[in-house]
């Protein structure tokens, strides 16, 4: 297994990186400096969108199709995970192999797990060999905000972008000194601890957060006839600690370094193989040992009023262990492991024109395997180049992207894309976009023992949307039509290399607020299918419905919150054919009580009606469970 070590390449992420430059509400350099100081060091951008095209942008103006979660929100989800939170935005559905911190997917418009691209703090996490990131690894206490980026997105974020970007920004510093803890329990054992120290001191910002979570859980799998049934309880148990580091050399020049490790242990059903000790599902713990470590150092610049420059260092690990022990006397029973470590290069320019903004990005990535398995090829680099025109004029603006992709594998790939809109009033726009983007196959497809296939060949797809957005004073809508024609699809299920997959659907959302009342709401169509067979998509509901409605009573706050998903499709126990997995209604409730200016009380029931559902077939999800946390902050 290899150390966390930073390659001497230096690495830069135009994401992390980008924080500084606000063009378009600068009116000299001194003031974009300025703005640039303070954006950087605010604890929430809640006017402020970078993932959208890898420049802050206030929310008003972005083209895309984007949802912000700021800290205030994540306050309310309690116990739950990054999983839970990201089920009720517009666009995204989710899987579950089990409850709690099992592993996990993430569907955005239709488009498979493997499909979206997650960066934590601009570095891109997530495992080479499956293709997919450990949702489940990241520990919602240290998150400060997440920023969800719908629709096609390899033109500004290379390969996997097929689905949409996913960014997760860790928690912030503060101007003045803050010292956090909160502590919580709940049903099935459920207990969560956290403790963080934020402020600043003469130039320097710091943020230091440790938190701790565990449950003991419930059995995993709920189907007797699945080949790993075992009716024991799968708990879980996960520690994570995070910092950041920033100083203010100038008003032009700041450091930046973020770093994030979490180690999550969680128990499944699951059989070793090979089997030494003839181990069977009964007599099994299976556990699995899930590891991130993330680490990134930046260096923004600005060196002349009008060009803003970025330079980053960062190094993302998934770690996967899993072992698997006899019950009866704990006796050794076999282990595999699944490691990536990612190496990642880029440099950004930005240079301001007026109220338009050039890019030039260079970045360089290198994906490394360790495993147990012996994959034929272990690594793979890719290079990329990208020139970008952010362009906004009185009543209409536009983004043009172009991006080429050298991949060590497959060879040359150039994406682009075009998005533009027009003001229609003061409160409406009209959108449009249109664009390419391409997956590489992972190294599970390509070399996996009994499943991969070294004739795979990267899938490229053609995407184009449009939509209204409505926003004025406390009232905001949007509405976008979507089509994606993936070319060359593999199917994650049996790694068959389709010739077509068609991912098109509808995207509804609409919020308010009215005195001490606000409400939130969302709908989704999503009807992705591969061609010729006309087969939908695995685990992905055609119809998905959200609606959140908070109450400010004094200073008790109360919320509610409804999902209705329709049903889907699984593979069946025996893989020669589908089920249906049948629709679901879900109904949470609580209360948040601000007990004094530094004390809160947060209690909440979630799966209030107690309903059976399922994410992914066979396995369980928890019933109506409560949970109760105290928050302080001084």
């Amino acid at each position: 297994m290899k150390k966390s070590v930073l390659h001497a390449r230096v690495v830069a992420l135009g994401l992390t990186a980008s924080t500084g430059l606000l063009t378009q509400l600068a009116q000299t350099a001194q003031a974009q400096a300025q703005t640039q100081t303070q954006t950087q060091t605010s604890t929430s951008l809640q006017d402020v969108v970078i993932t959208a095209n890898r420049l802050p942008t206030k929310i008003t103006d972005v083209l895309a199709d984007v949802t912000v979660i700021d800290r205030s929100e994540l306050d309310l989800v309690g116990q739950g995970s990054l999983m839970d939170v990201l089920a009720t935005l517009p666009g995204v559905q989710i899987s579950r192999n089990g409850s709690y911190r099992s592993s996990s997917g993430v569907f955005l418009r239709g488009a498979t797990s493997s499909q979206t691209v997650i960066l934590v703090d601009g570095v891109r996490i997530g495992s080479a060999t499956s293709g997919t990131p450990a949702l489940e690894n990241l520990p919602l206490d240290r998150i400060e905000r997440i920023e969800v980026l719908r629709g096609a997105a390899s033109a500004l974020y290379g390969s996997d972008a097929v689905g949409g970007v996913i960014q997760i920004f860790t928690r912030d510093v503060e101007n003045k000194p803050v010292f956090s803890a909160n502590a919580g329990v709940g049903g099935a054992g459920q207990k969560q601890l956290g403790l963080a120290v934020r402020g600043r001191a003469g130039d320097l910002g710091y943020s230091l957060g440790w938190s701790r979570e565990k449950a003991d859980g419930i059995s995993v799998v709920e189907n007797p006839l699945a080949s790993s049934f075992n009716p024991d309880r799968d708990g879980f148990s996960a520690t994570s600690v995070d910092a950041k580091l920033r100083y203010t050399i100038n008003p032009q020049h700041q450091l930046q370094l973020s770093a994030l490790h979490s180690d999550t242990d969680y128990q499944f059903d699951g059989s070793a193989s090979p089997n030494p000790l003839k181990l069977n599902k009964t007599n099994t713990d299976a556990r699995a040992y899930s590891t991130l470590h993330n680490l990134s150092l930046s260096w923004q610049a600005q060196f002349l009023p009008i060009w803003t420059s970025t330079l980053t260092a960062g190094v993302a690990e998934d770690q996967s262990l899993s072992k698997y022990f006899r019950t009866t006397d704990g006796a050794f029973g076999g282990s595999n492991t699944f490691n990536t470590r990612r190496d990642q290069a880029s440099w950004q320019n930005d240079v301001s024109l007026g109220k338009d903004v050039l890019s030039v990005l260079l970045e360089q990535r290198r994906d490394e395997v360790d495993s147990s398995t012996n994959y034929a090829v272990k690594a793979r680099d890719i290079s990329a180049a990208l020139v970008s025109y952010a362009l906004r004029a009185d009543d209409w603006s536009a983004l043009a992207v172009l991006r080429h992709d050298k991949n060590s594998q497959f060879g040359g790939f150039t994406n682009w894309s075009l998005s533009a809109a027009y003001s229609l009033t003061p409160a409406w726009r009209a959108v449009a976009s249109s664009g390419t983007s391409f997956q590489a196959p992972s190294f599970n497809q390509l070399y996996f023992p009994g499943f991969g296939n070294p004739a795979l060949t990267p899938q490229q797809n053609r995407s184009n949307e449009i939509g209204v957005k409505f926003h004025q004073d406390v009232w905001h809508a949007e509405a976008t039509v979507y089509q994606n024609d993936v070319r060359g699809f593999i199917n994650p299920s049996n790694n068959v290399q389709s010739a077509l997959a068609i991912l098109r659907g509808v995207t509804l959302s609409a919020g308010w607020k009215l005195g001490a009342d606000q409400i939130s709401a969302s709908y989704d169509y999503a009807d992705p299918r591969t061609k010729p067979n006309n087969l939908r998509l695995l685990r992905i509901a055609r119809h998905v419905f959200n609606l959140r409605a908070q109450h400010q009573w004094n200073e008790v706050s109360f919320f509610t919150e409804l999902k209705y998903s329709s049903d889907r499709e699984d593979n069946n126990l025996s893989f020669s054919g589908r089920d249906t997995l049948a629709a679901y209604s879900l109904l949470n409730v609580g209360a948040n009580w601000q007990l004094s200016p530094q004390l809160a009380l947060l209690v909440r029931v979630n799966n209030l009606t107690d309903k059976h559902y399922v994410l992914a077939n066979t396995y369980s999800t928890p019933g109506r469970n409560a949970f109760a946390s105290l928050s302080w902050k001084y």
